[in-house]
């Protein structure tokens, strides 16, 4: 009897087809089954009542043929692996059965690299050699009675091993021929994982990076850090014609070393410093700060041997683009923002395979507020519907920041389907049941500067057992609720008006006080403040179609709320006055600060003292005491040390 065939469930036919073709052949075989039959060598053939011939040897689907003339798997194809089954349901299966949640009792990590070689060719094994000895970290989840197949989440893909012992039927979200490499590295996640935690279920693992630096600086960011402190020194004011030729012989080197986050930081960097000179709105002396921040964090990472390795503070295994495969995504709401005369709207997709958020993000210059913007389409689909639909395309390509972009075409499909908020159904890492136990994992989190680049990083689905206490504040335009989870734990819940999206404020205050009946859930970004967490939402689940309050035309209910005056925090004011004091000195450039700023610096420490903050008032004195006309390396490296703080302390708040 073929196993891998009697291995198949109806989701792992799914996932290797569509559902879709699945329920096709399913309705086929119950009204006119096919005869079939095995040969000696193993392979199954079927014979269809209107004709069609279909032959599956080992291998997988892809090795099968059918006469009907179909390109790709068929439903003859899998009607023949269904017809198969039934008529082996009267034999013993020969596979061991287990209780639920059991792990069942095989790994990938038992294929071999002369498997794996025969599977995906030298070429890409080579590939996957590199990624190995660079280090990456993957996600392994064993296979239960409840869910047979193997999966690995990695940075670039997710695997899914659906049949024990067979290489010919992987699944993986990337199209067939984009990142076949993963395979390997996927079977080589296991293998770690089988040898550090064999009784685990589920483990977040690294694996390799053992290889060192290609590069003679040890990192392989010297150049990026160079020009970072040059502009340091100097500022975004005194920025010289040379620096665009340098940061882009940076890019150069960082794309040939596949360090993928400096990359994009330094692409961010020149973006911003590209919009100064053309004195656009987009340009910001935090943001300018940040980046600066984030490539010297990166270096002094890798060069102090820090926690992470390679893969997560580098991105060395992230492919800049992946084409997906037919995949479903639910959406969590969506983001309109506004940066000069330029309207962005962000819509946040769950992907439930690969336990990660998607950003489908468009940008227009025009006048038009949220309301309005909904009628845009992307992907050839209404960004109203995507915003707060479930949505299958056929057409996702996805960057290495997570960023996922709709092609359009005849062949390129998507579609989208309102939702309701089923949101309690997504994974553990999308989903909070728990307020506590997602502010422990918030607090388990490496600082922002040096982990992966990934948007939306923090934008979850919560469940929400009770609203209480809606306020808005008239004079700050803000609007704030307290909501509780299961176990009465409080979270906060703060959105602020913008002409962008005018209704966002009125549409949170009619679904928090109830209009579309008790709600269930909320989405959005998530943050610490003062030991619990502020929400910064984005869509509402009650009763019906989910609330996409960006997208929602105003009507006045928000001014009908209680007002409230919303209570400062003076260690968030502190230190973000602190933060701006220190991204005014990278603007400007500390060769060319007025003498007054050190004093500017030891007022801002004092502050910092008086609330407890010792360390980052002593780094910004250190930077105070390290100015003058001619500053040193040493100036650059207090800054950084201030910096580091002053941020650190603000998400840890």
């Amino acid at each position: 009897m073929r196993a891998d065939l009697l291995a198949l469930t109806p989701d792992a036919l799914a996932a290797l087809t569509n559902r879709g073709l699945v329920k096709r052949a399913a309705k086929e075989v119950d009204a006119a089954p096919p005869a079939v039959t095995e040969e000696a060598d193993g392979t199954v053939v079927a014979v269809f009542t209107d004709g069609p011939v279909t032959r599956l040897p080992a291998g997988g689907l892809a090795t099968g043929t059918c006469t009907c003339g179909a390109t790709g798997a068929c439903r003859h194809l899998l009607a023949l692996v269904l017809t198969y089954q039934r008529a082996a349901e009267t034999g013993v299966a020969p596979q061991r059965t287990a209780e639920a949640g059991e792990p069942v009792g095989w790994s990938p990590g038992t294929f071999t690299d002369e498997q794996l070689q025969a599977r995906i060719g030298a070429r890409l094994m080579t590939a996957a050699r590199r990624a190995l000895r660079a280090g990456y970290l993957a996600r392994v989840r064993r296979p239960t009675a409840a869910d047979p197949a193997a999966q690995v989440d990695l940075g670039s893909a997710t695997v899914r091993f659906l049949v024990p012992h067979d290489l010919g039927f992987v699944h993986t979200d990337a199209v067939a021929g984009a990142r076949d490499d993963v395979l390997a590295l996927a079977v080589w996640a296991f293998r770690a994982a089988d040898e550090r935690a064999p009784g685990a279920p589920e483990i977040q693992i690294e694996v390799g990076g053992t290889e060192p630096a290609a590069a003679e600086d040890g990192t392989g960011l010297a150049p990026a850090v160079a020009v970072a402190s040059a502009l340091l020194r100097d500022g975004a004011v005194h920025a010289g014609p040379g620096l665009a030729s340098a940061l882009a012989e940076a890019r150069r080197g960082l794309d040939a070393a596949g360090l993928r986050w400096p990359l994009l930081a330094v692409a961010d960097l020149a973006e911003l410093l590209a919009a100064y000179r053309d004195r656009g709105a987009g340009y910001r002396p935090e943001a300018l700060a940040e980046l600066l921040v984030e490539l010297h964090a990166r270096d002094r990472t890798m060069r102090n041997g820090g926690s992470g390795l390679r893969s997560r503070v580098l991105g060395t295994e992230e492919a800049a683009e992946t084409p997906l495969r037919r995949t479903r995504l639910e959406s969590l709401g969506c983001r309109v923002s506004e940066l000069g005369d330029d309207r962005t709207v962000e819509v946040f997709l769950a992907h439930a395979d690969s336990t990660t958020v998607l950003v489908l993000r468009r940008t227009w210059t025009t006048g038009e507020d949220g309301p309005a913007l909904a009628r845009r389409r992307a992907g050839g689909v209404a960004l109203g519907a995507l915003a707060g639909g479930n949505v299958v395309t056929e057409s996702a390509v996805r960057s290495a920041s997570r960023v996922v972009r709709l092609a359009t075409g005849r062949l390129a499909k998507t579609s989208a389907t309102p939702s309701h908020g089923t949101w309690e159904q997504l994974p553990g890492g999308l989903f909070v049941g728990s307020y506590d136990e997602e502010r422990r994992r918030l607090d388990a989190l490496p600082p922002r500067p040096v982990r992966p680049r990934v948007e939306a990083e923090l934008v979850r689905a919560l469940a929400v057992a009770e609203v209480r206490d809606v306020v808005y504040s008239p004079g700050r335009q803000r609007l704030d609720a307290l909501v509780a989870d299961a176990s009465g734990t409080l979270a906060r819940i703060v959105a602020h008006h913008t002409s962008a999206a005018p209704g966002r404020l009125d549409a949170l205050a009619a679904a928090l006080t109830g209009d579309h009946g008790p709600v269930r859930l909320v989405s959005g970004g998530v943050r610490r403040s003062a030991g619990g967490l502020v929400i910064d939402p984005l869509a509402i689940a009650a009763d019906g179609p989910i609330v996409v309050p960006d997208l929602t035309a105003p009507d006045g209910r928000a001014d009908a709320l209680p007002h409230g005056v919303i209570p400062s925090d003076p260690l968030a004011d502190a230190l973000t006055q602190a933060e701006g004091v220190l991204a005014e000195a990278a603007h400007r450039g500390l060769a060319h600060l007025p003498a007054s700023f050190p004093d500017r610096l030891r007022a801002e420490a004092t502050a910092l003292t008086g609330l407890g903050l010792r360390r980052a008032a002593d780094a910004i004195r250190h930077l105070a005491d390290s100015l003058g006309p001619d500053p040193s390396d040493a100036a650059v490296t207090s800054w950084v040390d201030a910096a580091l703080f002053v941020s650190t302390a603000l998400e840890l708040r």
